[in-house]
């Protein structure tokens, strides 16, 4: 049996969690604000964070001290976040991604091939939706299969993307990778990326019923990245699917 750490435990994804490791027969720990990340680190073998970039930092420190591997879902991370990981990564196991779906990670893969086999008259939209309190945008999940597109069109997405049109934008950008981001109700995440040519068009989709899709797919990578050696892993290895 694996022990299974949850930071932030009470939260909407941390009860998710604990349902899907009781499920998959699996321990469960948690902490919440103020609670022991040393403690938690050191007892369980391997975290689940979906908490808040702000807490990362202190996390991947227990985490090193502890050799215990990590699976980071977190969302609205900036690039000093990602070289926190980088330097993790070269002392333990970590995962992180901007969506744990197993089939999020499959829609990622689909994008990347479409966008390698549709040329730049394809125009590339991301169109995001969720809940009216999520705080970042465009998505996690977005971004990642916005940087799907531009891994299979071999373009960098920072410099090859558009966001927030709004007012006399100006004609769409020749290659531009966009994103939209609607908020509202209680939607869990619905993502369509579309891929448009002259006179056709093709919509690749994947809709968010329940977050417990979510916490399902972080329990199979915790489970997955327990015994691996240190680097920096991602849900396509849990899935076993290439990457470019």
């Amino acid at each position: 049996m694996t022990s299974i750490g949850i930071i932030g435990s009470q939260g909407r994804m941390g009860i998710a969690l604990a349902a899907a490791i009781a499920g998959a027969g699996q321990q469960m720990r948690g902490i919440d604000q103020g609670g022991d990340i040393t403690a938690l680190a050191r007892d369980a073998d391997v975290l689940v964070d979906f908490s808040s970039p702000a807490a990362l930092e202190a996390t991947l420190d227990a985490c090193i001290a502890a050799k215990t591997p990590i699976v980071v879902g977190t969302t609205g991370l900036e690039e000093r976040h990602h070289y926190l990981i980088d330097n993790a990564a070269a002392d333990i196991a970590v995962l992180q991604t901007g969506n744990t779906s197993l089939g999020v990670t499959l829609l990622a893969h689909l994008v990347r091939e479409a966008a390698a086999r549709l040329d730049a008259d394809w125009d590339i939209e991301v169109v995001e939706m969720h809940h009216r309190m999520k705080v970042d945008a465009p998505s996690g999940t977005a971004l990642l299969l916005g940087q799907a597109a531009a891994d299979g069109r071999g373009i960098d997405l920072k410099a090859g993307s558009e966001r927030g049109r709004d007012g006399l934008t100006g004609a769409r950008g020749p290659g531009k990778i966009g994103f939209a981001s609607l908020r509202g109700g209680t939607v869990a995440g619905d993502h369509d990326v579309i891929f448009a040519g002259d006179e056709e068009m093709i919509t690749l989709s994947h809709r968010a019923e329940n977050r417990m899709i979510f916490a399902r797919g972080a329990v199979k990578a915790a489970l997955w990245l327990v015994g691996q050696g240190p680097g920096r892993y991602t849900m396509p290895q849990v899935l076993g699917l290439p990457e470019r």
